[in-house]
């Protein structure tokens, strides 16, 4: 079963401040993990924050507990 909350593209895009349409070339483009579920995609909120960091212009820095 799955253990991580999932997210649809229209609330990754408003988490995100970007439109659903840039979402969806994220996934499109396989740079955003994603999950199509019937006719909808879904994305886990650790995909989502692996997305965000490897995007960011600054390593993020390292937590307490060794991650």
């Amino acid at each position: 079963m799955f253990r991580a909350p999932m997210l649809t593209v229209n609330e990754v895009a408003e988490r995100m401040k970007v439109t659903p349409r840039t979402v969806g070339d994220w996934i499109r483009h396989g740079k955003l993990r994603a999950i199509k579920v019937g006719r909808d995609w879904r994305i886990a909120v650790r995909d989502l924050e692996v997305f965000a960091d490897a995007h960011a212009n600054i390593p993020a820095p390292a937590s307490d507990d060794g991650r």
